[in-house]
């Protein structure tokens, strides 16, 4: 397995070869099995569908939900969330800075105003200390993001939301089967949302999961999820829109795929913890490199391994963002997959042009009445994490611990070499 101390993109050989990092999500005979079987059942659609229907009874036992809504997307869940929380045109949501644009835009698909926390340096998830001083008279609800798979502190969440009688809405997009003090993500506020695309440690291709416990919000829910309908358990249809709704139905392939996933998510959730657990043991000792953490009360399900780089740790001045971007074109000219997928999403265009749907909308609606400015460095925790932060794909089975030496190997051979590693980039884009 030794592929010699030089890195790669100083000369030396890859310690991954070409090929050896199996895609995700992995597809077997009994996943096919179970789109097929749709094919050959000849029911392909309809919101009371026999796979989607038992989807949705799985997935409620799974986490311990009294009601589940599968959906076209984690965003359309989101969406629906938001909405089942009687968040209304001029209210505020209170969300993460730094996430994926769905966990910010959900609130303004219903008309009312994203109002962003910073996050921690340490978890990533948004700083639960924080919230309690964004809360205004406004503030209708909280949407708290289990980020890359690790659980927020929800005991600081809940007691502010208790406090100030606001919904909690779980974003657990990149969380299925993460946990905290024992119970899963999705369970513990009022409403929970997950994603199904094809990255996530649960696959349905695309598609979405929204959990409740409450009847209200699940029957509000629905109306947002087909056409402003009333759901009938049986599947009739009174075809008389209640309210705003929309077409966020899924197939029942992606169901049936998503139900055959489901059946080893906890061998998938198991495999990778082992993947990243193994990568921590043995990465955490490596000066200016920070492995993700993991809080003893909290099961981290680590949709993403995410790593953050110190350079000043190294004696190194350079910018964390440079030297971050330096270590991620070195890790993959040793064929290590690397990659970001979050925002600061106070620092997107759409929030600072506030255009909307047009003519400032939301937030120029006189329900609204008040002035808001989104500017990036409020959000210091969140600028850092971005920074430095840097996300290491193929930690999903069928990769197992092979992989993880070689990937180990990767950052050791980076590492030994870092003053070379960065002053050879730079030389070479100066030529």
């Amino acid at each position: 397995m030794v592929s010699g101390s030089l890195p790669a993109i100083l000369g030396g050989l890859p310690a991954v070869p070409r090929g050896m990092v199996k895609p995700w999500p992995e597809i077997r005979e009994e996943d096919k099995k179970a789109v097929l079987g749709v094919l050959d059942r000849g029911i392909l659609w309809g919101g009371n569908g026999p796979e989607v229907k038992a989807l949705e009874e799985e997935w409620c036992r799974y986490v311990g939900s009294k009601h589940c809504l599968v959906t076209n997307s984690g965003t359309a869940a989101l969406h629906m969330a938001v909405a089942a929380a009687g968040v209304k045109p001029g209210d505020e949501v209170i969300a993460a800075s730094l996430s994926w644009t769905s966990s910010a835009t959900c609130i303004l698909h219903h008309n009312a105003i994203p109002v962003f926390v910073d996050v921690r340096s340490d978890t990533l998830c948004i700083n639960e200390d924080e919230i309690e001083e964004k809360v205004s008279d406004r503030t209708k609800a909280i949407i708290p993001v289990h980020y890359a798979g690790l659980p927020c502190d929800m005991d600081k969440v809940m007691d502010v939301a208790e406090r100030h009688d606001l919904k909690v809405i779980e974003d657990c997009c990149q969380a299925h089967g993460a946990t905290y003090k024992g119970k899963m993500v999705g369970t513990i506020g009022d409403i929970g949302c997950f994603s199904l695309n094809g990255s996530k440690n649960l696959s349905g291709g695309e598609g979405g999961l929204l959990v409740t416990d409450d009847d209200d919000s699940y029957r509000e829910a629905a109306r947002v999820w087909q056409f402003g309908e009333n759901r009938r358990e049986d599947g009739s249809r009174e075809y008389n829109a209640y309210g705003m709704g929309w077409m966020y139905r899924t197939t029942e392939m992606t169901a049936a795929f998503a139900r055959s996933q489901l059946r080893r998510l906890d061998w998938i959730t198991e495999r990778i913890r082992e993947n990243c657990h193994y990568l921590s043991d043995n990465l955490r000792g490596i000066k200016g490199l920070r492995v993700p953490v993991e809080p003893p009360e909290r099961k981290h399900v680590f949709w993403v391994y995410k790593v953050l780089f110190y350079p000043e740790e190294l004696g190194l001045k350079v910018p964390p963002k440079l030297f971050r971007d330096k270590v991620e074109a070195a890790l993959r000219a040793e064929g290590v997959e690397t990659g970001r997928a979050e925002f600061i999403i106070p620092d997107m265009t759409l929030f600072h042009q506030k255009e909307g749907y047009g003519r400032g909308c939301p937030w120029s609606c006189h329900l609204y009445g008040k002035k808001i400015e989104y500017r990036a460095e409020d959000y210091p925790g969140a600028m850092e994490a971005l920074a430095r932060n840097t996300g290491i794909a193929g930690t999903k089975p069928p990769n197992g611990r092979e992989l993880m030496e070689r990937y180990v190997e990767a950052f050791q051979k980076i590492f030994d070499n870092v003053d070379e590693v960065v002053s050879a980039q730079s030389m070479t884009s100066m030529g």
